[in-house]
């Protein structure tokens, strides 16, 4: 496929995954009394990864068609965008009830398999071939036939399955084959089983891709990470904390993952990730311990205010102090930990950056050129590692005669 073929083809994919979307916009404006509000705000999030992944896929696709990962993207939003509309339809128009939407049987048929590409391929191809679309090595092919058969396996034997594994139970598949219920069953069953394999051994991949690399391929898979765990923490907190005003933290981690991979892929700003990881590193353990000092303290203080008073409520003043507190702390205790962080996870840099700063001292003092000379030629094998050095000092009477001249 030429180059101007393949961009073609994923934009119209991509305006496929948007005319889904506005479809389900439109349904849910619509149907709203039907639906519940967290199954408008679930099918919202998969709306927002329905406009996200695709966008990047085409991007990544229009200027690296080569790469696998900009069309794994594509495929990930088309399912997402499917997903999305054929469940807010279905949910929309309950099966059996009066003044449903036509087509609902068709809706709930999608909606038991459709899901399955967008979520399959995110856990499993894309860390398999990130960054550039290519297996690690030959000996990873079993790796993709598992993850590939376990979801070809369950995306067929869904199709044709009898079970009701769309939740409603007057769901009926149209083209179920009651005569196959065993055998499908069975297919399903060891789909979900093959997947997982197939998944672990992808992300086993990409740990060793990242051990085995260098530089450009080392920074590309720091994004992908980063943006990764990121995304697992946001949306494990908005699931075991399912509230309203927490509800931001799963809309927050949708972009994550496709932003960072297509800045690795298209290979901007790369090396801005380090400080990312670090300033995150920093600042998440400082939160951690302002919050824990500060509830701790207020927890304490009220606990021995009511053993004292046996008053249930905490003067002003003490919330005060405990955010004045908090105050005093910040910059000694960013400081503390910034010191940790680059003496645990940056050591080569942290014991460059002191070797200088005895080297600075040293400079200010010393006088005799020839141990200024050891010692510069010490620091720059410290810090730079160089393969060889040498420091060249002109010649003693030529420095005489330009003072002269």
């Amino acid at each position: 496929m030429s180059t101007r073929a393949a961009a073609w083809l994923a934009w119209l994919v991509w305006a496929l995954c948007i005319a889904l979307v506005a479809a389900f916009a439109v349904v849910a404006s619509l149907r709203y009394p039907f639906l519940g509000a967290w199954d408008v705000a679930f099918n919202a999030q998969s709306a927002l990864s329905a406009l996200t992944f695709p966008t990047v896929g085409a991007i990544i696709a229009s200027r690296r068609r080569e790469n696998a990962i900009g069309w794994i993207f594509i495929v990930i939003g088309l399912s997402y965008a499917a997903s999305a509309f054929c469940n807010v339809y279905a949910d929309s128009s309950p099966l059996g009830k009066p003044g449903g939407l036509p087509g609902t049987v068709v809706a709930v048929w999608f909606n038991t398999w459709v899901w399955a590409p967008g979520f399959f391929l995110t856990l499993s191809f894309l860390l398999l071939l990130f960054p550039d679309g290519r297996l690690p090595s030959l000996r990873w092919w079993p790796v993709g036939w598992l993850a590939g058969g376990g979801l070809a396996l369950f995306i067929v034997a869904s199709w044709f399955a009898p079970n009701n594994y769309s939740g409603d139970p007057n769901f009926h598949n149209p083209i179920g084959i009651e005569s196959a219920r065993t055998i499908l069953n069975f297919l399903i069953w060891a789909g979900l089983v093959l997947w997982p394999v197939g998944a672990l051994g992808s992300t086993l991949a990409l740990i060793l891709r990242f051990r085995q690399s260098t530089g450009e391929v080392r920074q590309q898979i720091k994004w992908f990470a980063y943006a990764g765990i990121a995304t697992l923490l946001l949306a494990g907190g908005r699931s075991v904390w399912a509230t309203p005003s927490l509800l931001v933290l799963g809309f927050a981690s949708v972009p994550l993952l496709p932003t960072a991979s297509l800045i690795a892929i298209l290979k901007y700003r790369l090396y801005d990730i380090d400080i990312l990881i670090n300033r995150t590193l920093v600042y998440g353990l400082l939160t951690l311990m302002l919050a824990l000092v500060y509830f701790g303290g207020v927890t304490a203080t009220q606990a021995l205010f009511q053993a004292l008073t046996s008053q249930q409520k905490l003067p002003q003043l003490v919330v005060v102090a405990s955010t004045l507190l908090i105050a005093a702390l910040f910059n000694p205790l960013r400081r503390r930990i910034q010191l940790l962080i680059d003496r645990s996870f940056y050591r080569r840099k942290y014991d460059a950056r002191k070797t200088l700063e005895a080297f600075s001292l040293k400079l200010r003092d010393e006088t005799n050129l020839e141990a200024l000379r050891g010692d510069l030629v010490g620091v720059v094998r410290e810090t730079m590692q160089p393969a060889h050095v040498s420091l060249w000092l002109r010649p003693e009477k030529a420095l005489k005669g330009a003072q002269t001249e």
